[in-house]
């Protein structure tokens, strides 16, 4: 007898929410290089192989939390209505997010956030495999906004801008500040910055 469709799905995602949730308190606690894949299954109470039939790579133990904007610029454009324009549809989205204080927008003080952003931003190799993900966003976004080397251009203008709000928001709440606190100025920034990627900074 085999189970059905949905039960088996729902007990894989289990199994891997499980795994990395293990992986992060660890992580967390020791520090991303001190922590084994071994230490990291056992806690999980699976093998090795299981853990890598879920997670590809340690760094996406913990670096799976941005799976789930993966692409995320590119379908704003993509689903966005026909009269907006692409970079307005991308402002727009970035503001909702601060609005929410979505941990991705870096405006987000919530104690595990707030360490788990330090965690990345403090160890290379996390840091290193994020800007793979930001680099597959980057050649996402150019496809649907056009091909030639201006999309490419404008793609890589707009992750990078994201980057750099995100990790500013993310700063000024590490330094002790609150997330209702900075979200002001976390809007005017995002604004200043996406007028910038409209008209250009050259103001001669």
């Amino acid at each position: 007898m085999t189970e059905p469709v949905g039960l088996r799905a729902r007990k894989k995602a289990r199994t891997r929410d499980v795994i990395a949730d293990a992986a992060i308190s660890l992580f967390l606690a020791n520090g991303f290089d001190q922590v084994s894949v071994s230490d990291i299954a056992a806690a999980a109470e699976v093998s090795k192989p299981t853990l890598f039939r879920y997670f590809a790579t340690k760094e996406d133990l913990i670096l799976h939390r941005f799976m789930d904007h993966q692409g995320e610029a590119a379908r704003v454009v993509r689903d966005r209505q026909s009269d907006l324009a692409p970079l307005t549809a991308l402002h727009r989205r970035f503001r909702a997010g601060l609005e929410r204080f979505e941990p991705v927008t870096g405006l987000n003080d919530h104690p595990e956030v707030v360490a788990f952003h330090r965690l990345v931003f403090a160890t290379p190799s996390l840091a290193g495999r994020l800007m793979q993900y930001m680099l597959d966003d980057e050649d996402a976004l150019a496809a649907v906004l056009d091909r030639g080397i201006a999309a490419r251009l404008q793609a890589a203008q707009v992750i990078a801008v994201q980057r750099v709000l995100a990790r500013t928001n993310w700063q000024k709440i590490a330094d002790g500040r609150t997330a209702r606190d900075v979200q002001p100025e976390a809007v005017t920034d995002a604004d200043r910055a996406f007028a910038q990627l409209r008209h250009g900074t050259d103001s001669s």
